[in-house]
Order: structure tokens, then C-alpha cells, then sequence
């Protein structure tokens, strides 16, 4: 897992207090995010388990791949859960420029917007719930360099970043020890990383579903984030 912790540390929240690391709350609430779909099967899977839960979750989509499977895309959107910006192609930010960054992130997020203005149009008995507006944003890698992010806020994007992540894309680790992760450092207000892709399935297809059952029992709930 290198030298990355599975839950954040403090200091890292107080030094970057302009980024969203979890969101306080007194109540049982979890977030669950999913990073760079959509991707066949792998994110239709993860929506028909979330719906057996009844669990609601913030997809963090690449642009390339929402032009790829619109029709998930559209699940997501359909099934209530929010959507955030994931760069067009999952460009690292510390090896990026940032008008190349910047660049990049628009292009995304004007296919992102074409998208949900079609669903919006396609389901006109919707009217302006909460998921149906992007304002959200997650760097690749977690990386970001405080020019970019600094610009991205000014844009009128909430960075969003993460409390626990599962490290569900590490094939150097046990699906067990990615269970776990998640399981042992996730409290109230949590904002947890999952990947809706090919290289994460195996770890997190057998997490997930373990995840919810095991909090949900304890009697939380699953959210996106809308703000």
C-alpha cells in the first residue's frame, strides 16, 4: 500500500482545510464514493448492490468513459446517485501544468453536463434533484497542486477528497485486508474510496457487499454528496 495511511490523518484535514475530507455529522451517515467509470459490468454490479441496500453514493466519473457507456451513465443518474469530475482521462496533477489540468477538467465536465442536460430532458418529470448537478470534483491519484486546486474552487468546484480509501486497486493486498480497512477505520461522517474498474473488482466485489451489510446493521445509512 506504500506510505499513503487508510484513514487521513488529522494534520493532513488542517493543512488542506480548503479540500472536503469527511463530513461531521452526529448522525450514522457514511459516504461511499467510486472512482473512474463508468465501466462495463463492473459499475452496473456495483449499482445493483448498493440498490439491495438501499444505499445512495457519489461516482466520481472520467469523462473519456461517460462518453464510452452513456446508457450507465444514465443509471447512475436514474438511481439517484451524485456524480463528480474525474478529469477527462485521469491525469496526474503533480506531473500536469495547470492550464493543461484545468483544461482537461473542463472537458470533462462539459461532457459530464451534456450527459445529465440529455437525462434531464429525457425525464422532464424530474425536476432539479440535488444529483443532477456536478459541482464536484476528485483529483487522480489524490493528486493536486494547490495552484489547481485553488483555480478549480474559484471555478465553483468542492474538491472532494477522502477520510478511509480501500486500497481496493492494490493487488498486493488481500481482499480480506481491503475489507478491513474499510470496516476498522469508518465512523460517522466518513467519506470511503471504492473503484468501479477493472483493476479494483476483485478486492472491492467482495468488500462492498460486506461493507454494507456489516454498517448497516449497526444502523447506517449510505449518502452522496450534494454539497
Amino acid at each position: 500500500m506504500g506510505l499513503a495511511p487508510v484513514k487521513t490523518p488529522v494534520i493532513v484535514k488542517w493543512m488542506f482545510s480548503n479540500y472536503i475530507w469527511d463530513i461531521p455529522t452526529a448522525d450514522k451517515i457514511i459516504y461511499l464514493t467510486f472512482d473512474d467509470g463508468p465501466t462495463l459490468k463492473i459499475t452496473n454490479w456495483t449499482l445493483d448492490v448498493l440498490k439491495a441496500y438501499n444505499a445512495k453514493a457519489t461516482f466520481f466519473c472520467i469523462g473519456d468513459n461517460v462518453n464510452n457507456h452513456p446508457e450507465i451513465f444514465k443509471t447512475i443518474l436514474s438511481e439517484g446517485h451524485a456524480i463528480g469530475n474525474h478529469t477527462q482521462n485521469h491525469v496526474k496533477g503533480w506531473k500536469t501544468k495547470t492550464k493543461d489540468y484545468l483544461k482537461n477538467t473542463a472537458k470533462a465536465q462539459d461532457i459530464i453536463d451534456s450527459h445529465i442536460e440529455a437525462f434531464k430532458i429525457q425525464n422532464p418529470e424530474i425536476t432539479n434533484p440535488k444529483n443532477l448537478v456536478c459541482n464536484l470534483f476528485r483529483p487522480p491519484y489524490g493528486q493536486i497542486t494547490p495552484k489547481q486546486g485553488k483555480k478549480l474552487i474559484t471555478q465553483g468546484f468542492n474538491i472532494i477528497m477522502w477520510d478511509v480509501i480501500s486500497f481496493d486497486w492494490e493487488h498486493d493486498i488481500s481482499r480480506e485486508t481491503c475489507l478491513k480497512n474499510v470496516i476498522n477505520k469508518t465512523t460517522k461522517g466518513s467519506i470511503v474510496v471504492f473503484h468501479d474498474s477493472v483493476k479494483a473488482s476483485n478486492n472491492m466485489q467482495y468488500a462492498l457487499p460486506k461493507v454494507l451489510e456489516y454498517f448497516t446493521k449497526k444502523g447506517y445509512v449510505f449518502k452522496a454528496i450534494t454539497a
